[in-house]
């Protein structure tokens, strides 16, 4: 019909009338008819299906015709230190970030506000964490990101919460996430697994005045992280620092001798030396043990030919001895042979014996007795 225009609100739908561009009616579904031959009606349709009202004007309409927007929308405003968790009919939505205020549509869902003040609850409850950070992809997170802080503490490792620069707890592994408004919260991680350091290299002067360059080896494990982390500033640093001080003292009192015999005491007496200070700073020190001890050039011939000397000396020794036993051996045979004439007789027979075995071919003259007393003969 001319100067009548058709107006069309779906099921899914709210439609804000406006004439002369003020807002006169909030329209439900429906179908509706209005005469405007000049144009002065606008109508703004919405979908409901949108939690949060489009209208960028929204606030402003509310507060001036707020009897007709009331029925449908609510304002929802946070203070600087709350953060406000949308729900629909149970279903979270959306989250209204600290100092926000948006308007969402009442109907044809049921609304529910919840409000977390930030100045009480650090820790996000595991449920809401989940909701935020897996629902939608993570879309909210991403854009509350400047508001939470989360980490994921790994498998072997406990997590350090630090709030403006105070270590407060420690985090088991898993993922977790804390509000950071009007805070710096940060996580650092901690290796709880036994672990090994080097401190190679150390050129170390012994008792008799000897330089010597030692590899030792260690290993310690995380027992208190706060304490570790509370007490020192850099841990890892420090025990290789008591290591290096330990084995310097350790050595130093030492002849070059004396560590070469028995490097599992200076092993004990390293790790003797650190262990309470380590338990004290939240570590617990395993093991020590000296790997290598390398000498100067000069060093290693002189003592490849003391230890030279020394084998010679031995083996010389060693060889006197076994001759004199074998003499010693052979006077004992003599008496016994010159006492005893049939010992002496089979000793003949002996040699014999052995003088045949090298013999091819023997030609006997004499007989038997020939063989028996003239081939072999002894002279008393």
């Amino acid at each position: 019909m001319f100067g009548y225009k058709r107006i069309v609100v779906a099921q899914h739908e709210r439609g804000f009338l406006f004439y002369d561009r003020q807002l006169s009616k909030v329209l439900e579904p429906g179908v509706y008819r209005h005469f405007d031959p000049l144009g002065r009606v606008q109508v703004e349709l919405h979908d409901l299906g949108q939690a949060i009202c489009a209208n960028r004007n929204v606030e402003l309409l509310m507060k001036s015709v707020g009897n007709l927007m009331e029925p449908h929308l609510e304002t929802v405003a946070m203070t600087d230190y709350q953060v406000g968790l949308i729900f629909r009919d149970n279903k979270f939505v959306d989250i209204v970030a600290p100092g926000e205020r948006k308007a969402y549509w009442k109907v044809p869902y049921e609304l529910r506000v919840d409000r977390v003040d930030l100045r009480s609850e650090l820790e996000l409850p595991a449920d809401l964490a989940d909701t935020v950070f897996r629902t939608r992809g993570g879309t909210v997170a991403r854009v509350l990101q400047a508001y939470i802080q989360s980490v994921e503490v790994m498998e072997h490792y406990v997590g350090l919460l630090v709030v403006d620069g105070e270590c407060i707890k420690t985090l088991k592994p898993g993922f977790h996430a804390f509000w950071a408004v009007k805070r710096h919260v940060s996580v650092e991680q901690m290796d709880t697994r036994i672990q090994a350091m080097e401190v190679q290299g150390q050129e170390i002067l012994s008792r008799d005045k000897v330089s010597l360059r030692l590899n030792l080896g260690a290993q310690y494990q995380v027992v208190d992280p706060i304490k570790a982390r509370t007490r020192l500033q850099q841990p890892l640093d420090w025990i290789y620092r008591e290591l290096q001080f330990a084995l310097r003292q350790t050595v130093g009192t030492r002849d070059l001798d004396k560590l070469l015999e028995d490097k599992e005491r200076v092993d004990r007496e390293v790790l003797d030396k650190v262990v309470d200070s380590a338990s004290e700073n939240g570590f617990q020190l395993r093991s020590v043990g000296l790997k290598d001890i390398i000498l100067p050039g000069e060093m290693k011939e002189i003592l490849n030919q003391v230890v030279q000397a020394e084998k010679a000396a031995q083996a010389n020794v060693i060889k006197r001895r076994e001759e004199t036993a074998a003499t010693r051996s052979l006077l004992n045979t003599a008496k016994l042979m010159s006492e005893n004439p049939i010992l002496l007789r089979l000793k003949e027979l002996e040699t014999l014996e052995k003088v045949t075995d090298k013999v091819d071919r023997l030609t006997v003259f004499g007989g038997l007795d020939g063989v028996l007393k003239d081939t072999v003969k002894i002279n008393v």
